[in-house]
């Protein structure tokens, strides 16, 4: 019996011995094609700036550092490079309680020295002021703690709407723009904006860059979900549990997405003219009440019709920080993005989450409430179910709060 035993054990051994070998020459395998296609990567043929008309806009609250550390050299250098004929920028800021109303001045001054349009909206209202406001039922919600709040999403929606006017301003006198950029307070240059614009060719609804605030992980949860319409498996590399959408991270190639925005987004202009113009917009209150959420940079792409048809993109090969450091670390200068222990750890971390784990749990959550608040009214339907997450999000005086 022991001379059994001890024999079973050396051969489980070399099968241990061999599993082993053979996970560690496919791990050996994936990272070397994987760093190989990250240093062999073609460059795009670029579309060049200035030979399409951009529309660039973007929200400010309380973001003087970087917008004197970077963003308004980088505006002003990219709106010069597509240059002033067939560029606008249009900002608006909200009731910060920083200087960004004096770094916005200094934008508008050199705006005005290079002779590029422009509007560059300041608004005194803070935040407390909003909350303050008696609720008017649109846009207000009771919370679970019996008290009626603002909620966060249909007043940053509004905002958004409103940097868009210009846009139909200009369209009375015949001008009409063929994208539009959206632009957070992120670090970034003018290459990264021309690869951007130029993401399959400029055939897409939308593309968006990959936005770091604290490398590894990538920052914008609330809006990104995959080919399948699932959040991230994991915030880093390769994040997604879809297998197209982790097929092309892994290849460095524009990566199907049902939503993104993630720091730059540069979408197709056409839907924002049609005859009931493309909006931002909010899921509706009594939906909401039933403690849903859903970002209006999920939403814009449920509601755009040409997401059907082009398609929404992520460029893993544009990516933007929220500070310097953040945008250095993934944009480094002499090596790849991704270390070898970087791309090994991603692929195996990856694939264990979606071996041992499902979305579905937290998912039944959001569609048994979808469900119900469908089956109250026959009329009820939400285009972005998958936009939705178990959160109620309201303003608060000095940012926002779950409830």
């Amino acid at each position: 019996m022991k001379a059994y035993l001890y024999c079973l054990y050396r051969k489980t051994r070399r099968l241990r011995l061999a599993l082993f070998l053979i996970v560690i020459a496919w791990t050996l395998v994936e990272v070397l094609h994987i760093k190989y296609v990250l240093v062999q990567r073609s460059q795009p043929e670029l579309i060049a700036l200035g030979s399409e008309r951009i529309y660039i806009t973007g929200l400010h609250w309380n973001s003087e550092q970087i917008l004197r550390e970077a963003w308004i050299e980088a505006v002003v250098n990219l709106a010069r490079a597509i240059g002033r004929a067939h560029v606008f920028v249009s900002i608006q800021e909200s009731g910060s309680w920083d200087n960004t109303k004096g770094a916005l001045q200094l934008l508008d001054q050199q705006l005005a020295e290079n002779d590029i349009p422009s509007r560059i909206l300041m608004d005194n209202t803070t935040h407390l002021d909003e909350i303050s406001k008696p609720p008017t039922g649109q846009g207000w919600i009771e919370t679970p703690m019996g008290t009626t709040e603002l909620r966060r999403i249909p007043y940053l929606a509004k905002l958004r709407n409103v940097v868009m006017e210009p846009l139909y301003e200009q369209q009375k006198d015949g001008i009409v723009y063929d994208k539009i950029l959206f632009l957070n307070d992120v670090v970034f240059t003018t290459p990264d904006i021309e690869e951007l614009l130029s993401t399959r060719g400029g055939n897409y609804a939308a593309a968006c860059s990959l936005d770091f605030s604290k490398p590894p992980n990538f920052y914008d949860t609330f809006a990104l979900r995959d080919a399948e319409g699932h959040d991230m498996a994991m915030q880093s590399w390769p994040y997604f549990r879809s297998r197209a959408s982790r097929q092309a991270m892994k290849e460095s190639q524009p990566v199907p997405v049902t939503s993104c925005w993630n720091g730059v987004v540069a979408m197709d202009a056409a839907p924002f003219y049609q005859r009931s113009p493309l909006k931002f917009r909010a899921i509706s209150d009594s939906l909401a009440k039933s403690h849903l959420e859903g970002s209006e940079c999920c939403l814009i792409h449920a509601d755009n019709p040409l997401s059907r048809e082009k398609g929404v993109w992520l460029n893993p090969n544009v990516r933007v920080g929220y500070n310097s450091l953040a945008y250095a670390a993934v944009n480094p200068v002499r090596s790849p993005w991704l270390s070898g222990c970087a791309i090994a750890s991603g692929v195996w971390k990856n694939r264990l989450i979606r071996w041992v784990s499902t979305p579905w749990f937290k998912e039944n959550v959001v569609w048994r409430r979808l469900w119900k608040w469908e089956r109250q009214l026959k009329e009820n339907r939400e285009p972005g179910s998958f936009c939705l997450i178990d959160e109620m999000q309201v303003l608060t005086e000095n940012g926002w709060a779950h409830r």
